[in-house]
């Protein structure tokens, strides 16, 4: 990753320090903006990125503030308007363009969310296995903070890592299993995750699924034809919902094809991009 990016926010007397993985080259077409799911990272992208990149796209990936590697130590706000005007705020200042905006998993609720806020920013959305039916945390938000540090702790845990892995992925080799499990962690030991994650969980999370019929934007919906976290049936109904939408699914994939499937979303992202279908 390159150095952080240095982001003035309202809700902080201090500068954020934005981990990002930012473009060598500037395209032709809007700029792609990848976004990464719960307590996740831009490290995600590692291996679509730079397929991305070698097709001639310019491509970010960004840490959604409170998750990722982005310098936290003065402890800001990290509920979700605080990871909306944080996410504002590097675009006002660093991308300044109309840009493609993509959420996986969780991160597509984050998209969702950031479109309605700020439309003139983003011009198609792309939501890969997209979490958006969920109403929030729910009763997490309400949870003791001592019992939901108990909680967090056990994400640092292995097994717990490779037993996700079990449920997200069809069919990897061991080595990405394990590489997964590694990159994933990594964000868990810096000292201000758990007080951060925290902040999020109290804030009551995410809750779009009211608004996604109005979105205006083009949308790509990718999803992982083995999907084990989010059903199908919940892409065809975000289909339906969205009043412009393509759906492709990609076969033998779990929840995170961008992991799985590099080469599959990165065509896929591509051709939506260039022709706007795919």
């Amino acid at each position: 990753m390159a150095p952080p990016l240095n982001t003035v926010v309202s809700f902080s007397d201090s500068c954020i320090m934005s981990s990002c993985i930012r473009p060598s080259i500037q395209g032709k077409t809007n700029p792609v903006v990848l976004l990464h799911g719960f307590d996740s990272s831009c490290l995600e992208w590692r291996s679509t990125y730079p397929l991305l990149e070698k097709a001639g796209l310019e491509s970010w990936a960004v840490d959604i503030l409170g998750w990722g590697f982005s310098d936290l130590e003065t402890l800001p706000s990290c509920d979700v308007a605080s990871k909306r005007a944080h996410l504002y705020q590097f675009w006002k200042s660093y991308i300044k363009r109309p840009m493609i905006l993509v959420g996986p998993s969780l991160g597509a609720a984050i998209a969702i969310d950031f479109a309605l806020h700020y439309p003139e920013t983003v011009s198609q959305l792309i939501l890969i296995d997209a979490s958006v039916y969920s109403e929030g945390i729910g009763v997490l938000s309400e949870m003791p903070s001592v019992i939901a540090s108990a909680g967090l702790a056990l994400l640092r845990s292995i097994p717990l890592r490779f037993y996700v892995n079990w449920l997200v992925f069809t069919s990897v080799p061991f080595s990405t299993n394990w590489d997964w499990m590694k990159i994933s962690r990594l964000p868990c030991f810096l000292p201000w995750w758990r007080d951060a994650t925290l902040s999020f969980m109290a804030s009551g999370g995410y809750n779009v699924a009211s608004q996604i019929n109005q979105v205006k934007q083009p949308v790509l919906i990718i999803w992982g034809e083995n999907d084990q976290i989010i059903s199908y049936k919940l892409a065809v109904k975000l289909h339906c919902e969205l009043q412009d939408a393509i759906l492709r699914v990609i076969p033998d994939c779990g929840h995170i094809p961008h992991v799985e499937k590099p080469g599959a979303v990165a065509s896929l992202i591509l051709k939506f991009v260039e022709n706007g279908h795919c």
